[in-house]
Parts: C-alpha cells; sequence; structure tokens
C-alpha cells in the first residue's frame, strides 16, 4: 500500500530551541521522498524520524535563510557517501543561486550524488514528477522566497456496483469511455500540498493553497506580534488559519514557530487559527494525508 504522509524534521523559526530543530520537512509520496527546506541538523533528525537518504528524490528550497538550508552541505553529502542510485531534483530561488553554490561545495565529500538543478526565476514554473506536478511561485519575503504546490493529476473511482449492473469485468474496465465510463465511475480529485514559509499575506499564497488536501504553512508568530511579523515578512496563526479557511484546505498543518514561545503558549497557535483541522507540528511527528475527497 502507498505511503503519503509529512514527516516533520524541525519545526524552530531562525533559532532553534531544546524541543525545537532547524526546519525540515519530507513528504512521503509513494515511495517518493521530496524534501522541503533542510535547516541545521536536518540530516541528523531523519536519522531519528526512521528516514534515509536513499528515500530522497526531491529537494526543495523556499530561500536561503540559514533555518531553511543551513542543511543542505550535509544532505549532498550523505547523497554521495550512501551511493544514492537516482538523481535529486534541486529546486531553488534561481536569484539566490549564488548560496546554493556555497552550499553545495561548502566542503569536500565522499561520492559525486547526481543533482538535477531547476532555478526558478521571476514567476517560477510548473515542473513534471513522476505521478505529480511541483509548482513554484514566488512570495513576498525579505529575500527571493518560492512556495510549492505539489498536485496529483485527477481522476476517476470505478463503481463496483456500476460495472456489476453493466456485466463489466476484468481488462474490459480499462477499455471503458465516453458516457459508459461516466456511468460506472465518479470522478477522484488528485490530492495537493502546499507548502509556504517566511513571507507576508500574498496573492500567491491564496493560489498555492486553493483547495490542497494539506497546507503546510509558517506561523512564526501570535497575534501580539502581528506588525512585527509583517515588519519581517512573516505570518501569524491566525493568517494561516484565515488562509486556509479561505482555500478550502482539509489539513492545516502549523510550523515555523518563534522561539520566544514556550510549551504553555502552544494551545494558543491552535485556539488562533480557529481551523477544525489544525496540527500543530512537533519535531518527528508523522501526519498523514487526509483520505482522499470524492466528488467533482
Amino acid at each position: 500500500m502507498s505511503t503519503r504522509e509529512l514527516v516533520v524534521l524541525g519545526t524552530a523559526g531562525a533559532v532553534p530551541t531544546r524541543r525545537r530543530n532547524h526546519n525540515g520537512y519530507l513528504l512521503r509520496w509513494d515511495g517518493q521522498g521530496v524534501l522541503f527546506d533542510p535547516g541545521e541538523g536536518t540530516q541528523r533528525q531523519m536519522s531519528h524520524a526512521g528516514a534515509s537518504a536513499t528515500e530522497l528524490h526531491w529537494l526543495c528550497i523556499t530561500h536561503f535563510h540559514g533555518d531553511h538550508s543551513l542543511g543542505v552541505p550535509g544532505i549532498v553529502q550523505r547523497l554521495g557517501r550512501d551511493g544514492v542510485p537516482h538523481g535529486v531534483h534541486v529546486v531553488y530561488p534561481g536569484e539566490s543561486a549564488e548560496y546554493w553554490e556555497r552550499l553545495r561545495y561548502a566542503t569536500s565529500y565522499y561520492g559525486s550524488p547526481t543533482l538535477i538543478e531547476h532555478p526558478m526565476r521571476g514567476p517560477g514554473e510548473t515542473l513534471q514528477g513522476n505521478g505529480f506536478t511541483l509548482t513554484a511561485r514566488p512570495l513576498d519575503h525579505s529575500m527571493p522566497t518560492y512556495g510549492y504546490r505539489l498536485a496529483e493529476p485527477d481522476g476517476r473511482t470505478f463503481l463496483p456496483e456500476k460495472l456489476r449492473e453493466h456485466g463489466i469485468s476484468g481488462a474490459a474496465i480499462r477499455e471503458l469511455s465516453g458516457p459508459l465510463l461516466d456511468q460506472c465511475s465518479a470522478p477522484r480529485p488528485g490530492q495537493k500540498v502546499a507548502f509556504i514559509m517566511d513571507t507576508r499575506l500574498c496573492d500567491t499564497i491564496f493560489e498555492l493553497a486553493d483547495g490542497v488536501d494539506m497546507l503546510i504553512i509558517e506561523s512564526t508568530f501570535l497575534d501580539s506580534e502581528t506588525d512585527q511579523a509583517h515588519e519581517r515578512g512573516h505570518l501569524t496563526a491566525r493568517q494561516a488559519g484565515e488562509v486556509a479557511r479561505s482555500c478550502g484546505v482539509t489539513t492545516l498543518v502549523l510550523t515555523h514557530f518563534s522561539e520566544r514561545y514556550t510549551e504553555s503558549e502552544d494551545h494558543l497557535f491552535i485556539e488562533q487559527a480557529d481551523f477544525p483541522g489544525a496540527v500543530m507540528a512537533h519535531d518527528l511527528d508523522h501526519v498523514p494525508l487526509p483520505t482522499r475527497r470524492t466528488g467533482g
């Protein structure tokens, strides 16, 4: 059975704490691994989470602030050391390509991992993966930053009772088309995930998050720091909840928390998000994608 889940490797903002590592998010998708924003310590967090370099197929970096990218040298080194046989796609802001070059070659390492680079520029673009598309769009932060949307194509689910009613079975099912296909099946929307870090509210957030099954989004601050959030190019938990409600999100994953907040304040993030499908992420959480939606 295929696995689709988010493995949370780190949930801190700019400064890690005793209970929160720098960022790191591994999306497991039917045997493929999409690693978002590996901050410092990601390699060790992967070990704690039971994840390996060999399951990585995509590395997506929203921007090159340290808490989102200082783990890149360790990941590249590990890909080489473990002899990962397949190519790994790397998506990053092309406007900051010099930081990618510095991180990729930060140290000497064993092996020669195959890295397939996709520098994003301007409006970004949509890349074709194995069974999904990956769209990158620019956000509103203090340096070039991109958000991501992973989307599975829509399909159809066959209805056993309708197939029996029409006497259709075996290989004949695959040959169905036209009105008979419509009668014997129902639309099955493809699953979708959005990943949004470090940004003020902007139209792009809503574009990326529209109708997704899971929205992984920064909620660095509480309402008491709303002005500071805007000044520094961040979101509050309440704003994250507003995005989720507006976009028809199923599961909202709040993360990227300022070090100023203590464990006793965790409940405030959920309360201020005010969204029934909200999850406050903690390091090493495994968050399954919700059950597939049905209908058109």
